[in-house]
């Protein structure tokens, strides 16, 4: 076995203020292959982009609340209100946003299967999925 103690896994916000990200397990720096954890930081109102990826990915949520929204079969957007002790699934290239809707931090152990991610991002929500942007390797996967 190897073990961390968090305090000494690398934090960054990769560039998006308000974001504190740490890998907590990963393929780029830790050798896993099936699966990868992060521990995830939002400040009131942050937002990741609106996106989808291959990959399952779980968030539990570790503390506050937030809103998570969802391209619905209709080409529609759906959401979903969470708060703390509550579990997300989402399903392989399902677009969405997580968004902390809160009044204090939003924190969230996520994991994914198949790493490293392949993000795709979209500006808004009217773009078509041939239209958005690939972003790998993505932001936590390029820093150690």
């Amino acid at each position: 076995p190897v073990k961390y103690h968090i305090d000494e896994l690398y934090q960054s916000n990769h560039g998006r203020s308000g974001l504190a990200h740490i890998t907590v397990a990963g393929a780029a720096h830790h050798g896993m292959r099936k699966i990868e954890m992060w521990l995830q930081t939002f400040a009131p109102g942050v937002q990741t982009p609106v996106h989808r990826h291959a990959c399952e990915e779980v968030f539990v949520i570790q503390r506050g609340a937030g809103t998570a929204f969802f391209r619905a079969p209709d080409g529609g957007v759906q959401q979903v209100a969470f708060q703390q002790n509550d579990t997300l699934i989402i399903l392989p290239d399902m677009v969405h946003q997580i968004v902390n809707t809160g009044q204090e931090d939003l924190q969230a152990l996520v994991v994914i299967d198949s790493p490293p991610i392949r993000i795709f991002t979209y500006s808004d929500w009217s773009i078509a999925d041939v239209q958005a942007q690939l972003q790998q390797p993505y932001y936590w996967d390029r820093a150690c």
